[in-house]
């Protein structure tokens, strides 16, 4: 009996990241300038914070943010959340340990992490402030809150986050934000 030869495989194909938001003209057009910014955010965090064992991104996307900050801090574990299935692919291409596909509110996440950020995530989504509260409510106390807001698409202001933050216990460590500034960054500890 002949012998047949075995069947050529093919390589596996390689991961592509997912195209950015496209139902965000901030998130779309400034992909590069994000990810340039991400980098100096975590580079800024760096300075803040002694290395976090865990860290939840909301709203990951593709875990770029992760991605940027593993430079800064490569002993944490990083987790994301995000409504879109982008997050799974962030866990297939190991930006994040853990992938969670749905809204902050739906994971039931408490006194877990050492940090949660949330870049223009609120922006995004249908509930804002219960994704503020879900974030808190993941935070171990001392932890802390990391947001960036781009207020020409937020629901309510960063002055409203600030009194919402003081109003829920947190110290701000970020100054009152600048009215005329479009782009906000709030960082606040739980208490």
């Amino acid at each position: 009996m002949p012998t047949v030869p075995p069947m050529p495989t093919l390589p596996p194909t390689p991961l592509q990241p997912p195209a950015p938001r496209a139902d965000c003209p901030w998130c779309g057009s400034a992909l590069l300038a994000g990810r340039r910014r991400m980098r100096a955010l975590a580079r800024r965090m760096s300075r803040l914070l002694e290395e976090p064992e865990s860290w939840l991104d909301a709203g990951t996307g593709d875990a770029a943010f992760p991605d940027a900050a593993r430079a800064f801090f490569p002993y944490t574990s990083f987790d994301g959340v995000d409504p879109t299935p982008r997050v799974l692919w962030a866990r297939a291409a190991e930006r994040v340990e853990e992938a969670h596909v749905g809204h902050l509110t739906d994971t039931g996440l408490t006194d877990r992490y050492d940090v949660v950020t949330l870049l223009h995530h609120l922006e995004h989504s249908p509930d804002p402030r219960s994704e503020l509260t879900a974030a808190l409510r993941a935070l171990r106390p001392g932890g802390h809150l990391v947001l960036r807001l781009h207020t020409g698409n937020s629901p309510f202001s960063a002055a409203d986050v600030h009194t919402e933050l003081q109003d829920r216990g947190c110290t701000l460590l970020t100054r009152r934000p600048n009215g005329w500034w479009p782009l906000q960054r709030i960082v606040a500890r739980k208490n």
